[in-house]
């Protein structure tokens, strides 16, 4: 016991050494994350957005509760003129961190500055708006090209529908919302400092201030909480829970996330092009024992789909996934005209191997491929693990030369069920060039013109169901996430979309 502490004391002192802290009043609320904005805080550069949202410096017209419910933010309300015609209605009373007030014409500023700009990343989120104008001080309308059913919910998606002074100067450099914190300064990829909005639109805020560090190592993190240099850890390895819910000054919290685990499988890549092959692979994985292995039975529920069935939009009480069945496994194997020699597979006479690449920023990447790679060894399919930077893994993917990749996804980033198809399945679509699969594009445009919520969930069940028979995915489990926080933090909850972490009820006692 005394090892372990004096290992404990040890790390702390060299993390401290390796990121110098700035100082903080003890009344501040001090998180540790696993992402760093990088070094531009725009909301709408790449996931900068993200976590400016997650730190309590922006906010968006429209959000999601604590059921995945979309409701009013920085709007009131809005009515359907006609299928092309939405009306907002915005809160009043509302000022950003700058004094500046928000209204139409600063609603509109937020949203034009994206959807004006080709070279903006997020550019076409908004290619479906024909025009936006102010009825009011108070009231935007927004005409559409054709009736387009993710409206509401692209002007919740924190990538880059965050509200942002019209008068600021430099949006890169120094954030100003409307959120119940405000920026104060940043260390690049080190620490991120905040003040209380005394001027908060929703209420007082709590906490005097706030400070997230970021620290990729998830052991890391973990150790900065028991060894009391921060009050909430996000995202801590399943491997501490036991040790984080033991020690009487801090707990575990968690709940099921947005967020799936998942592997890309390389559909242009013999045989993973014949579907039997891919469903051979889903068929020899047991999640339930992935989920008591590897996430210690605690970080993870097992997966039907791609979406949790927590989403309002999931369709697993009506799909039957891919049970673990191993004999089936193989009978799909030899369906595909792999032979089996009596000790491996064989696929045209050489041997049937695959490799799973993934990273490791998220805790339960690695020790989940390989609990797969030991399960497809069961039925003789040698497989190997290999981790890469971010960046290398991309470039991998982008390139084809994988076969497996294991990602963690948030599924249901702007809410609507349109993000996650259009990015994952649409042959046009950002993810959809590393499996190579495409074949329901119609589907996934008649979903998005389509207003009816009961025939878009029609729509977005005949999808999960085409997608989970083609398989150009394997569903592994939906992330229950692990937040470690100290006895001392009152007001803490977690949103199943991630967002936002600190807000206004959040505080240390």
């Amino acid at each position: 016991m005394l090892k372990r502490c004096a290992t404990k004391i040890l790390c702390i002192a060299i993390l401290l050494l390796l990121a110098p802290m700035p100082a903080v009043m003890a009344e501040d609320v001090r998180l540790v994350m696993p992402f760093t904005p990088g070094d531009r805080l725009d909301p709408a550069f790449g996931y900068s957005g993200w976590y400016m949202r997650q730190a309590g410096v922006y906010e968006t017209l429209f959000t999601y509760d604590e059921e995945m419910k979309l409701v009013p933010e920085l709007a009131t309300g809005y009515e359907l003129e006609s299928d092309t015609e939405w009306i907002i209605h915005l809160r009043e009373g509302v000022v950003f961190h700058d004094g500046a007030p928000f209204n139409a014409d600063a609603a509109i500023s937020s949203i034009d500055r994206v959807r004006d700009d080709p070279e903006n990343r997020w550019y076409d989120q908004y290619s479906f708006v024909d025009s936006i104008s102010a009825v009011d001080d108070y009231t935007i309308k927004i005409v559409t090209k054709e009736p387009y059913g993710p409206t509401l919910s692209t002007l919740a998606d924190i990538r880059f529908a965050c509200m942002v002074s019209p008068a600021a100067d430099d949006l890169d450099a120094e954030p100003v919302g409307t959120g119940p914190f405000k920026f104060v300064s940043y260390e690049t990829d080190v620490s991120l400092t905040l003040d209380s909005n005394e001027d908060y639109w929703n209420g007082p805020v709590k906490s005097d201030g706030a400070i997230v560090y970021y620290i990729a190592q998830p052991e890391t993190r973990a150790l900065m909480l028991e060894g009391d240099e921060v009050d909430i850890a996000w995202a801590i390895p399943a491997q501490w829970y036991d040790t984080i819910e033991d020690d009487p000054a801090t707990e575990v919290v968690s709940r099921d996330t947005m967020r799936t685990y998942f592997m890309f499988v390389n559909t242009a890549k013999s045989p993973l092009d014949k579907v039997e092959v891919r469903q051979a692979i889903s068929y020899a994985i047991d999640r339930q024992e992935l989920v008591d292995t590897a996430l210690e039975g605690v970080a993870g529920t097992p997966a039907k789909s791609f979406w949790p069935s927590n989403y309002p939009w999931s369709a697993n009480d009506d799909l039957e996934g891919y049970p673990y069945d191993s004999d089936k496994a193989k009978e799909l194997l030899e369906d595909a005209g792999l032979t089996w020699n009596g000790d491996a597979w064989l696929y045209e006479g050489e041997p049937f191997e695959l490799s799973i690449i993934t990273y490791t920023t998220r805790p339960a990447n690695k020790p989940s491929a390989e609990m797969i790679a030991a399960q497809l060894e069961r039925i003789g399919i040698k497989t190997k693990v290999e981790t890469f930077e971010a960046a290398a893994l991309r470039s991998a993917m982008s390139e084809g030369n994988y076969d497996l990749c294991l990602y963690a996804y948030g599924v249901a980033t702007s809410g609507d069920p349109d993000y996650f198809v259009t990015q994952q399945f649409l042959s046009t679509g950002t993810e959809a060039g590393y499996t190579r699969y495409s074949g329901i594009d119609d589907l996934i445009e008649k979903g998005r013109t389509t207003l009816d919520q009961e025939d878009r969930e029609e729509i977005y069940t005949d999808i999960q169901e085409r997608v989970l028979e083609d398989s150009p995915e394997i569903y592994l489990f939906y992330d229950k996430i692990l937040v470690g926080i100290g006895e001392q933090v009152e007001g803490f909850e977690i949103y199943p979309s991630e967002m936002p972490v600190l807000t206004e009820d959040v505080y240390v006692a």
